[in-house]
């Protein structure tokens, strides 16, 4: 797919010294990866020779077996498209050097050492290596017919845009100005590690705690090959660990301590990492100030049809529930920290907040109870409102005022219903002639729907905002706002409406993830608060209500008639188009693609797709204007939409161009396996 590279770690079985049996478990994972279509695979530590063969790699014999085999993997692998990566010990002026070789297309393409050789507690490499920095400048090494770069300072540029491949071997990755910082400097996106590294206890987490590391400062995926199972354990034991991260984030991991061979196979998205460097201006400053001069190798990749990598319909939302509940505490945190925060800097206010039974509202209501709770003031100072208007239904006016008992908080009610009439008849609405009271307006409106327009709709909007605004210039108190971070990307909100607060708390929570919160709260919080039962049947009852405005009026039975997500899309849909667009830069068409492999097309086909990114785009872009002049709020996640913050775009910045590449979008072929130490092919 375009923007990816396809990279594969292989973990043959280990047979020390037996040069013939490593060389030929080689190929055959070689070959596995060339049925994967990789672009490059990595395979361990000194893994012709067998990385614990001690004092035997000095031995003649065992050095002219491994050039040789080398020789044959080269001739033998020569229709293969993977660049393999292959461990080898070579001998070079006199010394012995612990490298990568890389192979491709029937050619040695260069030879990378080993920088840093450990010698304390377990090993003893300078017994036998000398360091890569030895080595003259621009040497060359010459292995029977084919003669190739031999040093720390190449790189391997394949043809597929973004692809750069650097090498470090092992102890490389764990010292603390590792060659991977200069070769990421340079350019590299993927850095390969051989690694030998023996296993003991919890070591498996600091390799992956320094290589997502490695992968997060250098904004590059990494991929680390330990050595397989048949290494000696005559002292040390191995585990046949190998796994691959990008950004930071783990993708795939093989099954450690298997006793075969294993091939994991993931796709490195190098647009997402291209985006990720410009966008961080100090990954370019840092690489300006380390400079190192390289050697470029060029190599031919091609751009692999479909995609072998999980795609989460949820980016909002960690997979891992012990790392959503921490996220949901995290966020509740934040919001009530930074709630606490501003009211400090007031003295001590009220809370109004208007409830209207919703998500947004609930949530928001949470949150200012919390924050009373940190500023020490009673519960009673937040003062629920709820204005229920021409749609709002018995079923979340109950809900609202449940809550607002449940949280010890004071309560209040005030009809928008006649203030809406009287404006929609002072403006001449048609839905307000000929009638002398609400009651006739609504049955109006269910008479003819088509008068329920966005000025009936909205003027209900500005008069909750007028009036929440007037009680709260009355009562000493401070508005807080209820609109999240989906509806702030969609301009789901009235300007001069619900578009306005005193405080916006949920400014940085997505729709799918507020959910998550307001039941992480009935779990885990509810019970510490003063009516904690009553609290939690009445957070599992919003839950369970239907996503709507509540500005039209519903059925003759009660029914709830607006359903948002009928109108503008599925908010699954809109978060995940979100996140790809700020977050990591996305074209259309990329997100179009992710969406594909993400969702089913039982959920949503092709046009559906493409039907509700036309929505998005359009609202994204014409509704800025109201992101403008929000409100303060704070930043609780990787994407925000402040125009304080993290997000400044002009007001009237044209769509056309995204919308052209919706327009052109066709599917190409997705495949997503799990290629967790598994052949895919």
């Amino acid at each position: 797919m375009k923007g990816y590279a396809r990279i594969a770690a292989a973990v043959p079985a280990a047979a020390v010294a037996d040069i013939n049996a490593n060389r030929e478990r080689t190929l055959a994972l070689w070959r596995e990866a060339d049925l994967a279509c990789a672009n490059v695979v990595v395979f361990p530590e000194l893994g012709l020779s067998g990385y614990s063969i001690r004092d035997l790699c000095m031995n003649t014999a065992l050095l002219d077996a491994c050039e040789q085999s080398l020789a044959q993997l080269i001739e033998s692998g020569s229709s293969l498209k993977p660049v393999a990566i292959v461990g080898i010990p070579l001998r070079f002026n006199h010394g012995l050097y612990n490298c990568a070789a890389l192979i491709h297309n029937g050619t040695l393409l260069g030879v990378v050492p080993k920088a840093y050789l450990p010698n304390y507690r377990e090993f003893e490499e300078a017994r036998w290596f000398r360091p890569g920095f030895d080595l003259p400048e621009g040497a060359t090494i010459t292995i029977g017919k084919y003669k190739a770069p031999l040093g720390l300072d190449l790189l391997f540029k394949g043809s597929l845009p973004d692809l750069s491949v650097g090498v470090e071997i092992c102890e490389d990755l764990w010292v603390q100005n590792a060659p991977s910082s200069y070769q990421v400097s340079a350019g590299a996106t993927i850095i390969c590690n051989l690694s030998a590294s023996n296993f003991t206890i919890g070591k498996a987490e600091l390799r992956r705690l320094l290589a997502r590391s490695a992968s997060d400062r250098g904004k590059c995926a990494y991929v680390y090959v330990a050595a397989g199972p048949g290494e000696s354990s005559t002292d040390v034991a191995f585990d046949a660990d190998a796994f691959i991260c990008e950004n930071g984030n783990m993708l795939a991991e093989s099954h450690r301590f298997q006793r075969t061979g294993q091939l994991i196979v993931q796709d490195i998205d190098l647009e997402l990492l291209a985006y990720e460097r410009r966008s961080t201006t100090t990954f370019g400053d840092c690489a300006r100030e380390n400079q190192m001069p390289v050697r470029t190798i060029r190599f031919e990749a091609e751009e692999v049809a479909g995609m072998v990598r999980q795609v989460t319909r949820t980016p909002f939302l960690p997979r891992d529930p012990a790392t959503l509940a921490n996220r949901c505490w995290e966020m509740f945190e934040i919001q009530s920290n930074a709630l606490a925060t501003r009211m400090a800097a007031i003295g001590k206010p009220k809370l109004v907040l208007g409830v209207s039974g919703g998500l947004d509202s609930t949530h928001a209501a949470l949150v200012a109870a919390a924050a009373l709770d940190l500023r020490g003031q009673p519960r009673t100072d937040l003062r629920c409102i709820t204005l229920p208007g021409f749609g709002t239904s018995d079923g979340t006016r109950d809900n609202a005022e449940a809550l607002a008992h449940a949280l010890g908080a004071s309560f209040s009610q005030v009809s928008i219903s006649d203030a809406s009439r009287t404006v929609l008849e002072a403006i001449g609405h048609p839905a307000s002639d000929g009638v002398d009271n609400v009651e006739q307006l609504i049955d109006k409106l269910r008479s003819h729907p088509e008068m329920g327009d966005v000025t009936l709709e909205n003027v209900q909007a500005r008069l909750r905002t007028l009036l929440l605004m007037t009680l709260a210039n009355q009562q000493g108190g401070l508005v807080v706002g209820t609109g999240d971070l989906s509806e702030k990307a969609l301009g789901w909100s009235t300007y001069a409406g619900d578009h306005i607060a005193m405080y916006d708390v949920n400014a940085g929570v997505p729709k799918t993830l507020i959910q998550f919160v307001i039941r992480w709260v009935a779990n885990e919080r509810a019970s510490n608060w003063s009516d904690s039962e009553s609290l939690r049947e009445t957070l599992f009852a919003i839950l369970d209500t239907p996503i709507s405005p509540e500005l039209l009026p519903a059925g003759a039975n009660g029914e709830i008639s607006q359903l948002t997500e009928e109108k503008i899309g599925p908010y699954e849909l809109h978060d995940f188009f979100l996140y790809h667009l700020v977050r990591h830069g996305a074209r259309p068409g990329r997100i179009l693609d992710l969406a594909r492999v993400a969702f089913n097309e039982s959920q949503y086909d092709d046009d559906t797709l493409k039907k509700w990114l036309t929505v998005f785009v359009q609202r994204f872009f014409t509704h800025q204007f109201k992101r403008s002049c929000t409100a303060d709020g704070p930043k609780v996640g990787n994407v925000a939409l402040s125009p304080r913050g993290d997000w400044r775009m002009p007001s009237d910045a044209k769509p056309d161009t995204w919308l052209a590449d919706i327009t052109a979008w066709h599917p190409s072929a997705t495949t997503v396996k799990d290629s967790g130490g598994r052949p895919l092919y």
